[in-house]
Order: C-alpha cells, then structure tokens, then sequence
C-alpha cells in the first residue's frame, strides 16, 4: 500500500548560515553603527543581544528576512520573550523541530474529518498516511498544504 510521512525539520546548517548574514548585515547597518549587538548560534536556537528593546525588534526582522533568503520557513522560529541584564537586552530564537503531540492529533482529526480514504498513525515525531491509491495521498498532501498548523511540514519517504 502507499504511503508517506509528514515530518517537521529544519536545516539547522541553514539556520547557521542565515545567522552568520545577519551578523554580516548588521555590520553594515548605519542605526546598528557603534552599538554592541549580535546574533550567536548555540545549541539549535539563535541569541540576539543588543542595548535597547527596538533594537532586538529590529534585529528579529533582518533574521526572518535572512532566513528567508536561505529557504527557512520562518513559522518555525519561536522568540521567547526579552529579558534584560544590566545595559543588555537578549532574547532567543528557537526552532520547532518534529511535530509535537498535540499538533499531530490535530492533524489526524484534521484528515479524519475530511472523510479522505486514508490511515493515519503518529510515530513518534512523525506521522505516517497509508491509503490504497496514491490519489488518495496526493489529496492528503493538499488537505495538510492548505490548513495553517503554525509550523512547516515536509511530505518525505513516498512509497508505492
């Protein structure tokens, strides 16, 4: 029977890159000219430091537009929220990777409701659609591209 898995991954090479052109881009910057701001990759999440809340602000936007620039689905990121030491503020960006529980049961409700021929099963972070026909995916996979569930999906492993 075919089937295929919906996944959530991010290429965090990507996410590297991009972080590196936004440092690069801020270096340039003339408002950014003589301040300490910075952006730092650690661990899977972003670290932008600067001196004052509109600058982090400031500093989100050039990343999702950097992020862009590399292929990154920026319904990805999540910004946790600002926090300051001393002249200093920071915040992190992190990046959803695999689908969490209560979003895949969502999207097995999602799929059940819309009546389509097909099995669902959650593996892990990873769901899998089984069906007799491959119309019947390739409807599944338009179902999912057209509903918003607040993070990218990737369609891999399709078997026939």
């Amino acid at each position: 029977m075919p089937s295929f898995d919906i996944v959530s991954e991010i290429n965090m090479e990507e996410v590297r890159n991009a972080t590196d052109n936004a440092n690069r881009e801020l270096a340039t910057r003339f408002d950014f000219r003589g301040v300490e701001a910075s952006f730092e990759y650690k661990e899977q999440t972003v670290l932008m430091t600067a001196q004052a809340e509109f600058q982090l602000q400031q500093m989100e936007s050039m990343f999702r537009g950097a992020c862009a620039k590399r292929n990154i689905d920026t319904s990805a990121m999540d910004v946790k929220s600002m926090d300051q030491h001393g002249k200093t503020c920071r915040q992190t960006i992190a990046f959803k990777q695999g689908i969490e529980q209560a979003v895949a049961k969502k999207l097995v409700k999602f799929i059940k409701d819309a009546k389509l021929k097909v099995q669902t099963s959650i593996q892990g972070d990873q769901l899998r659609i089984t069906g007799k026909k491959r119309d019947d995916l390739q409807q599944a996979i338009a179902l999912i591209k057209s509903e918003d569930f607040g993070q990218p999906f990737q369609f891999n492993n399709f078997r026939d």
